[in-house]
This record gives C-alpha cells, structure tokens and sequence, in this order.
C-alpha cells in the first residue's frame, strides 16, 4: 500500500517551477497553489497582468491534490437550509454558482486542453437509513422544482443499475454533476497559467507580509517579492502559514481532516457488482462516506472516519482501516480485494459550512469550501482575480458576513466532540 495520494502518484508533476530566489515587482500576488490560486493566476497572466504564484509545498499538495474526486453540484448542505438561511433569492444564486463552476471548469479544460479524464457523471445522494428517504425525497422535489430540473428521484428498487449495495434506501441523482483526475487537472492549471505569463515558485512558504510602499512585500526562505495586490488562497492549510501574514482567517476556517483509500483496479464483473452506474456518490449519514470509480477502475472510497485535524501517515493508516471496514460493509465482494492507496487531507471547514470570498486585513482570499472546494474553487479563482482587477459582480459570495468562530484559536481542539455529537445524531436518525 502506498500512503500516498492517487491524484499525486499517476499524474506528471508540473516541471516549470521557477529555480531561483523569489524576487522581483509585480502587480498581483498570489499565496496558495490550489486550484483558487491557479486560476487566479492563470486569469491574471491570460489579461496581461504580472502576477506571482507562491506555494509552500508543490503544485496541488494541499485539498486539490487530497480529495475524492468529485465535481458535485448542490451544496453542502440542503437548499432548504439555505433558503432558511439567507432567503430564496441568495439560495437561488449560490445553488446556481456550483453549476457554473462546473461548466467553468469544462469550459478551461477545453481552452487549455487539459487531460484529464472530465466526464459529466452524476452524483447519488444515498439515503442510508429508511428514515433518512423522505427527508432526502422532500429536498429533491424543492430543488426540482425550484432550482434544478436536471435531478431525479430513484426509489429503491431502481438503484439495483446504480449501486450494487443493499444498503440504501432511495437516492437522489444530479446530472450536472461531474468526475475528473485531480492531479492531472491542479497541474493542468499550473502548466496554463504558467504558459500565459504567471510566475510560479513552489518550495516557497510565505513567513512575512508587510506593507512595501503603496503595496505589499511577502518573505519566503527565498527571498522577498513585492506586489500591489495579495491574493489568499491556502483554505484549509491557512493555519500551516504562520501567525501574522494571515491571522485573519485562523478563527474563521477549521481544519478537520478527510481520509481517502483506493483499490487495486477492480475488473469488469467486480464493476458491475460494485458501481454498474459509475457516477459519484455520497450517503445521506453526517459521519458518512464518498465514492466514485478512477479512471482506471480502481474504487476510490472516502469520508470522515475520524474526526482529526491531522493528516500523516499514522493518521491516514488509522483512517483507512476504518474506511476499508465501511467499505466492505457497504460491498462485502470486495471483501479481500487490495487497497492500493490510503491518503488523507485537510478540509477548511466555516461554521455555517458556507465559503467565503472577499477582501480583508488588505488581502482578497477565497477559501472555507467545506467539502466542496474541487468543484466551487475555479470559479472563485477566476472571481478574486476580477476583484485584483477592480472589477466587480463575478463574485457569487460577495457580502457574506464571516465572523470568527468562538473559542477558536486556530487549533481545532473540539473535533472529537464534534464527531461524538454527529455520530449520536446518525445513531438517533
């Protein structure tokens, strides 16, 4: 087994790093080498803006490097809930917002002629439990009729050509939803912007921000750069950069970790036994799991496991043996097939579960995905590049207000009560 991500292990690294000391004057700055700041970047340089690109690690080590795989519309959570939270026309826009980055997505795949195995798949939203059907059922016929005709309602019966798993009671399937290789796509976007003028330096952690003159100077080990404007974009791993260049956002985004194995290459009868449908799927438990087939067959099978804001190999090992039982739960054939990868990464998480997208502290930042950045992270990356630009109305979280989470320092302290409530709650569904 290799604990490591597949996304990181079958795609070519990006090979255009810049190899000297960070420096130089440019316009635009971006910390975070994700898919927000690559497309920042990739929109910056593409209008002829300078723009540098700083990354601690290499391109796509953080979330865009360590997830499941999905491009899943919908939100995190239940229009309904957002209709309650915001009011019908907000919930409208920000349930619309997915789907445009979405076919944003598609639409740079083709301009910049990525590989990257797109394909509009579908997602299953599973209900786990026959208590959970109706709930589910309710929320597909306000979506439907409200936001998103392109889903359908499958009862139990009918899943038996979607999932070879008895264990779900009713499903709910959104068309527009869509799968890709992650690695291939973050190093896509790199190579792109990268071709389009952008500077990019992995190996660059930035320790220092202060004020240069009528803009910024950000210090790395490397050297100093200096920029009029700073884009942040580290989400979830915001809390590795030390205290000072952002401090804003340490009590605003909670890290929890997702953990993530992937099966040997499965054969066509294991496939047909397994995911005949192949689209992604997500089950309807608070502590529940995600899965979808790779590109070469293999079953990628994630979730929460352990309510852990770490992510090593310890952790990750403890991780998936805990997914490997859920997942042969849920397919016993698969019983004494080989996992080939076990990795995990960080989720930056907001209270509400809603991102955020913004200026603050004299920086714009996207970031606070919660679970769904592979998918709503391309289209902020393009809208905090306008915003670098001075231009306005392409942001679709503009004005949310993001106040800091109490008793939140930045170190996640209460993640296992928070694992033990959500586990009570799926227990009492």
């Amino acid at each position: 087994m290799k604990y490591l991500s597949y996304w990181h292990d079958t795609a070519t690294p990006f090979a255009d790093a810049q190899q000297g000391p960070v420096e130089g004057s440019f316009d635009v700055a971006v910390i975070g080498g994700g898919f927000t700041g690559l497309n920042a970047a990739r929109k910056l340089a593409r209008e002829g803006v300078r723009v540098a690109l700083l990354e601690a690690a290499h391109v796509g080590a953080g979330g865009s490097g360590r997830n499941g795989g999905h491009l899943n519309n919908g939100m995190a959570h239940g229009y309904a809930e957002a209709k309650a939270h915001f009011g019908a026309e907000r919930a409208h826009a920000l349930y619309k917002a997915y789907d445009r980055s979405i076919d944003m997505i598609e639409d740079v795949i083709a301009e910049e002629r990525i590989a990257c195995d797109f394909r509009r798949s579908g997602k299953l939203k599973l209900a786990s439990k026959p208590s959970h059907a109706a709930g589910l059922r309710a929320g597909f016929e306000l979506i439907h009729r409200e936001v998103d005709p392109d889903t359908r309602w499958l009862d139990k019966a009918e899943l038996g050509a979607e999932i070879g798993s008895e264990a779900f009671h009713g499903g709910m399937l959104y068309g527009k939803s869509a799968m890709m290789h992650m690695g291939r796509y973050v190093n896509g976007l790199a190579t792109a912007a990268h071709r389009h003028g952008a500077m990019i330096w992995d190996r660059a952690p930035v320790t220092g921000r202060s004020r240069s003159g009528t803009g910024w100077a950000l210090t790395t080990p490397r050297g100093t750069l200096r920029a009029e404007r700073v884009i942040a974009a580290t989400g979830a791993y915001s809390g590795s950069v030390p205290r000072a260049p952002l401090a804003h956002f340490r009590r605003r985004i909670i890290s929890v970790g997702s953990f993530i194995v992937a099966t040997r290459p499965l054969d066509p009868g294991e496939i047909a036994a397994t995911l005949p449908g192949n689209r992604t799927c997500v089950t309807s438990m608070n502590i529940g799991n995600y899965f979808r087939l790779s590109p070469d067959n293999r079953l990628i099978f994630g979730g929460r496991a352990r309510f852990s804001a770490v992510s090593d190999q310890q952790s990750d090992a403890k991780s998936g043996a805990v997914l490997r039982r859920s997942m042969v739960a849920m397919f016993p054939h698969l019983a004494d097939v080989r996992i080939d990868y076990c990795w995990g990464g960080l989720v930056g998480m907001t209270k509400d579960r809603f991102p955020r997208a913004g200026e603050a502290g004299g920086m714009f930042y996207g970031m606070g995905y919660s679970g769904h950045g592979a998918q709503m992270s391309t289209l902020i990356g393009q809208a905090l590049a306008d915003m670098a630009m001075g231009r306005q109305g392409t942001n679709p979280l503009d004005g949310l207000d993001w106040p800091t989470i109490p008793l939140h320092s930045g170190k996640p302290w209460f993640l296992p009560l928070v694992g033990m409530w959500f586990g009570l709650k799926d227990r009492l569904s």
